[in-house]
């Protein structure tokens, strides 16, 4: 049997995998570290450049892409980039930790298929299409258009659910948190 030292959360924005893997790390601390992506998005207030995500110009996204440092990347809207740097992978296993990917449903297969058998892949499914635009409102973050472009996008992604090695139904944060908790103590030994 592989040994697993990767755990990929993927769902559609909004779904709740950033809320279930950060209360993941608060249940266990030293266990897991998290990849930090790279993004050509804008910083939002609350976020912090090197620890919600590197925040990169376009320009310096494409550079990135050219020299070959990243493991997966995606144009998720034109001009809008999203990825892992290969170098995020090397810091945490240096550590002998578990890598935390929170990644988009095609950056999580991605990683799967160059994984394989050492990660496990998690999909955390939303209650309804409705409430995934409720939450994605409530959050006050994005334009009435980005939200707009954030749910068509989700419906082609909760098709590609089966492509994840098990699934969590997000309607109540605590059950699901409980749930992904006993999937990584079965699955991550």
């Amino acid at each position: 049997m592989t040994k697993k030292d990767i755990i990929i959360f993927s769902a559609p924005s909004g779904s709740g995998k950033t809320t279930i893997l950060k209360r993941l790390f608060e249940l266990n601390p030293d266990r897991f570290d998290f990849s930090i992506s790279a993004t050509s998005r804008a910083k939002r207030d609350n976020e912090i450049d090197g620890k919600d995500y590197y925040f990169l110009s376009e320009a310096e996204f494409r550079k990135k892409i050219a020299n070959g440092e990243f493991l997966e990347w995606e144009e998720v809207y034109n001009g809008l980039f999203y990825g892992t740097l290969k170098s995020e992978v090397s810091r945490i296993r240096s550590m002998g930790k578990i890598i935390a990917f929170d990644v988009d449903v095609n950056g999580g297969i991605s990683i799967k298929n160059l994984f394989k058998d050492s990660a496990l892949s998690v999909f955390v499914m939303p209650p309804s299409i409705e409430e995934l635009r409720r939450r994605l409102e409530f959050r006050a973050t994005e334009s009435t258009e980005s939200i707009a472009k954030r749910i068509e996008r989700s419906a082609m992604e909760l098709a590609m659910s089966e492509k994840f090695d098990h699934t969590i139904l997000n309607d109540d944060i605590d059950l699901a948190v409980a749930k992904a908790q006993k999937i990584i103590n079965t699955e991550l030994k």
